[in-house]
């Protein structure tokens, strides 16, 4: 018998995370988005097909209604080769990566734009000019990314920040972060999102800095510095996901094995979570910048379709969170 096996029958007789028959809760999103009207997006350099059918698919959803921004000839030769028809959309010619960038953000700070969206060039490209302190799309929070994972090992949403913009946050940067995590939290309709700050291990430990902005920004939730949700930390990802996991270790809080945000301690361990869940774990996910003026839908280069698709009704989702559709 393999020396694996033994561990492998425990897992499946006893397992420390609840697997729910029916773990896709991403048709929910798009469900709500449909008596919502589509918000106007700049798709900024659809160059590739898996970026312009993305596209295709989010205004065919009535999601949005794109401005595909990019070199005009090349667009139309992949949307030939795809057989799929852009001609009923306005287009912007460019002729580089930085001039597609430089035309999507205008067109956001001009109000033309209620969303960007990220087509085939890299994230550096879009997200230097999107930040740039006089011309970009700046606000008085800190811009943030937040993974929107919906997986078959856990019963809830599960939101991971910050897995693409901020390297290694500081402190300051991270009360920003969690805020921005509990406002997208609330759009997707989780009322009171319950936040782990994640760490190795659950106590303070002055050695590694993880733990003492955990205990820093539960102390500020106390004094109302972070609203709209409940802080706990530090806390290992098991004891964060897995209610038998804190039980085991003797942990009593209203966030452990029932986390809806998992705040990471920086970029390389939340991108390693995010994508270890979606392709060890099966999850899907959807990407989204938050703090700008606009939302910002940031996903992969290697990211399917589908997950542009429901990138893009979280963007919605949010943007009519704080644009109420009037009643007429």
């Amino acid at each position: 018998m393999s020396d694996l096996a033994p561990l492998a029958e425990a897992v499946t007789i006893d397992p420390l995370v609840s697997h729910p028959a029916d773990y896709h809760v991403f048709h929910q999103f798009l469900d709500r988005c449909k008596t919502l009207p589509a918000i106007t997006t700049a798709v900024c350099w659809p160059m590739s097909d898996v970026a312009l059918r993305g596209t295709v698919e989010a205004a065919a959803e009535g999601l949005i209604e794109p401005t595909l921004i990019g070199d005009e000839e090349q667009m139309n030769a992949l949307a030939a080769k795809m057989g799929v028809d852009i001609s009923a959309w306005p287009t912007l010619h460019a002729e580089t990566e930085v001039k597609a960038a430089e035309l999507s953000v205008a067109m956001c700070r001009s109000g033309n734009a209620q969303a960007m969206m990220k087509g085939s060039l890299h994230t550096d490209e879009l997200m230097k000019v999107a930040m740039a302190r006089d011309t970009g799309l700046r606000t008085s929070r800190r811009i943030s990314h937040v993974f929107v994972m919906d997986t078959p090992a856990y019963a809830r949403t599960l939101l991971i920040t910050d897995a693409a913009i901020n390297i290694e946050p500081e402190l300051e940067d991270k009360v920003h972060i969690v805020q921005n995590a509990i406002d997208l939290a609330h759009a997707l309709g989780i009322p009171l999102p319950k936040v782990a700050l994640l760490s190795a291990i659950e106590t303070v430990n002055p050695k590694i800095k993880s733990t003492l902005d955990a205990a820093a920004l539960c102390k500020m939730a106390d004094r109302g510095q972070i609203v709209g949700g409940i802080l706990d930390g530090p806390l290992a990802f098991d004891t964060a996901v897995s209610v038998k996991a804190a039980a085991i270790k003797g942990l009593v809080s209203p966030v452990t094995g029932q986390a809806d945000i998992l705040v990471v301690p920086d970029l390389e361990s939340g991108n390693m979570l995010a994508k270890q869940l979606e392709y060890l774990g099966g999850a899907q996910l959807a990407g989204i910048v938050l703090g700008a003026r606009v939302p910002v839908i940031l996903t992969s280069r290697a990211d399917s379709a589908e997950t542009r698709l429901t990138s893009c009704a979280v963007a919605c989702l949010l943007h009519y969170a704080t644009h109420p559709v009037e009643k007429q």
